[in-house]
C-alpha cells in the first residue's frame, strides 16, 4: 500500500472511530465501514487481504494472451519498451541486470496487488479475482517458479518461493546514519538579502549602460516589423481545421501516446502510426501486425471515416472483435471529436 493510501485509510478509520473529533473540526462526516473497505484493499506479503478465488496456469495463459500480451508479449518477454515480466534469473549482480517478477520482486503480494489495481493498461480494475489469480499463476510459470498444473489461491499463495525474497533490507538510516543529522543554524542571519547584477554580457539589451544596447533594441524593432509584415500575408491552409479543437485533441492524445505515434519520424510501436489514418481503410499501415478481424474489415472496403472513428474510440472491443488494443475507450464525446480533429492534422 502506498504512503498516501495508508494515510487515507488511517484518516477514514479515525473519522469512523471518532465522530466527535470530526464534528469538532466541522469537516465532512464519519466514514462508513463500506467506504473504508473500498480503500483498504491492499495485499500483504503474508497473504492477508487476499480475496476468495483461484486461477490455474493454463487459464492464465488464455487471459494473459487476451489482456496482457499486447504489451508484455505472449510469454511475458515484453514488447518494445514495455517491461519484461519473466527472465533475468542470476543477473542482479550484472552491470545491466534484468529486473522481472521472477528475478527481482521479493513478494508475490506485490505482483497480485499491482495486476489487480492497475491492469490491463487502459482498463484498470476490470479483471475478476479469478482472472488476477490466473494471470499471476501464468507469470510465475513463465519464470519457472511453478509447474504447469499449479493453481494459485489464498491457500497456495505462500507455497510460492520468490527467488529474491531475501534481497532487500530494512531502511535503518534513521539510526545507522543518525550522526549525519544536524540542527539547522538559525543564528547570525542577515537582516535583508539584496540580489545584485554583477555580470553584464556584451550586447545585453537589458543593460542600460551597455553601448550596444540601442542597436540590439533597434534590431528587435526591425525583427518585430518583419514578423508583423509576415503575419499580414494571407495563410493558405491545406484543410480547414478547427485549431482550437486540434489543441484539445493533442491533450487527449496523451492517453494514446504510450502505444501510438504521429507526426514526422513516427514509428510503429505497440500500435501502428496514425499519420493519415482519418479517411484511410482499416489496416492500411504496411508491415504492422493487425488483428485478423480488423484486416478483414479493411479488405471489405471499410474506412476510418468520422462515424467509424467515433464508434471505435468509444469502445474498441465492441467495434473490432478480438482487437489487440486493450484501451477501454473514451467516455466523452468532446474528447472523441477533439482527438479525431487532431489526427486530421497529420495527413
Amino acid at each position: 500500500m502506498s504512503k498516501y493510501l495508508k494515510l487515507t485509510v488511517a484518516a477514514l478509520a479515525l473519522a469512523a472511530a471518532s465522530p466527535a473529533a470530526a464534528e469538532k473540526l466541522g469537516l465532512g462526516r464519519a466514514a462508513t465501514d463500506a467506504e473504508i473497505a473500498a480503500w483498504n484493499k491492499d495485499i500483504h506479503p503474508d497473504g492477508s487481504g487476499l480475496p476468495e478465488g483461484s486461477g490455474d496456469v493454463w487459464t492464465g495463459e488464455e487471459v494473459f494472451a487476451e489482456q496482457c500480451a499486447v504489451c508484455h508479449g505472449d510469454f511475458a518477454e515484453g514488447v518494445g519498451n514495455w517491461p519484461k515480466l519473466a527472465g533475468g534469473a542470476g543477473t542482479l549482480d550484472h552491470k545491466d541486470p534484468l529486473k522481472t517478477v521472477g528475478s527481482y520482486w521479493p513478494y508475490l503480494s506485490t505482483t497480485w496487488d499491482y495486476v489487480n489495481r492497475s491492469m490491463p493498461f487502459g482498463a484498470a480494475q476490470t479483471l475478476s479475482n479469478d482472472e488476477v489469480y490466473a494471470i499471476v499463476a501464468y507469470i510465475l510459470f513463465s519464470n519457472d517458479l511453478v509447474d504447469d498444473d499449479f493453481v494459485l489461491s489464498k491457500e497456495t499463495f505462500l507455497d510460492v518461493e520468490m527467488p529474491n525474497a531475501g534481497g532487500f533490507i530494512i531502511d535503518d538510516r534513521r539510526t545507522s546514519e543518525a550522526h549525519f543529522v544536524r540542527e539547522p543554524c538559525m543564528t547570525d542571519c542577515k537582516d535583508t538579502v539584496e540580489i545584485t547584477r554583477n555580470v553584464v554580457f556584451k550586447g545585453d539589451p537589458n543593460s542600460p549602460d551597455d553601448p550596444e544596447a540601442e542597436p540590439a533594441a533597434a534590431e528587435a524593432v526591425v525583427e518585430e516589423a518583419a514578423t508583423e509584415e509576415a503575419a499580414a500575408e494571407p495563410v493558405v491552409e491545406e484543410a480547414a481545421l478547427d485549431m482550437e479543437l486540434v489543441a484539445e485533441g493533442e491533450k487527449v492524445f496523451k492517453k494514446c501516446k504510450a502505444c501510438h505515434q504521429v507526426g514526422e519520424g513516427a514509428k510503429n510501436k505497440t500500435g501502428p502510426i496514425l499519420n493519415g489514418v482519418v479517411g484511410a481503410k482499416l489496416g492500411h499501415i504496411d508491415g504492422f501486425k493487425y488483428s485478423k478481424t480488423l484486416l478483414e474489415m479493411g479488405e471489405s472496403g471499410m474506412v476510418w471515416d468520422e462515424a467509424n472513428m467515433t464508434a471505435f474510440l468509444t469502445k474498441p472491443k465492441d467495434f473490432v472483435n478480438k482487437t489487440k488494443m486493450s484501451f477501454a475507450g473514451l467516455k466523452k464525446e468532446d474528447d472523441i471529436r477533439a482527438v479525431t480533429e487532431y489526427l486530421k492534422s497529420f495527413p
